[in-house]
């Protein structure tokens, strides 16, 4: 059988970066549905905590302008403290880049905001430095829709790639026969997956009864 880890997304090389989910970067934005973003950075944040990928928490200006990172991500990871910086683009920070450096990973999968500024700027530069990006597009969110779509568009066109929470979690997965994961999987798809986790609880209780 042939080895798709080139091409597919591998939780063993894949290193998750959550980028300034802060209340007041959230008031900025209008790209999206805020609790559409929110319940989309939490299920990428229990599906890299699943799989045993590595997450970096990262905040800007946290005591003087932004606020805490969402809550509901740093529950997940009490014993981690976001790296609070003053840079807007995380690349140019020497704490962020030292933990990205320090995991030894090439894959990079970045979520934050907003889309245009502290998602755009280091997944630019990290491509620039030889790393295979990914932008988690749903988990992102832009001052206006022409702002975040202009985002993703020119990272798409400087080779970043982008992609959706379930996406990552169903790459890392890949065989429904994985079981150290499969119950974990569709646990976080009933909580956060919407009408497949709907569909999840209704075929789980037709073949209950």
């Amino acid at each position: 059988m042939r080895n798709y880890n080139k091409c597919l997304l591998d939780p063993e090389q894949s290193l998750v970066a959550i980028i300034d989910h802060q209340p007041q970067m959230y008031f900025g934005v209008e790209s999206h549905c805020r609790t559409g973003v929110e319940n989309s950075v939490t299920g990428l944040a229990k599906a890299a905590q699943l799989f045993g990928v590595p997450c970096i928490l990262t905040t800007v200006e946290a005591q003087s302008f932004s606020g805490p990172l969402y809550c509901k991500v740093q529950e997940l990871y009490p014993q981690t403290a976001p790296i609070d910086r003053t840079f807007i683009n995380a690349w140019e920070d020497t704490n962020f880049k030292k933990a990205v450096e320090g995991n030894k990973r090439k894959t990079i999968i970045l979520a934050g905001l907003w889309t245009e500024a502290c998602v755009l700027f280091p997944a630019l530069c990290m491509k620039s430095d030889g790393y295979d990006v990914y932008a988690v597009t749903d988990a992102c969110g832009g001052a206006t829709k022409e702002a975040h779509d202009m985002a993703v568009l020119r990272m798409t066109q400087a080779g970043v790639k982008p992609v959706t929470w379930m996406q990552v979690m169903l790459e890392w997965q890949r065989d429904w026969s994985n079981k150290d994961t499969y119950d974990g999987v569709l646990g976080i798809v009933k909580e956060h997956g919407g009408a497949y986790g709907l569909g999840v609880e209704y075929a789980e209780a037709m073949v209950g009864g």
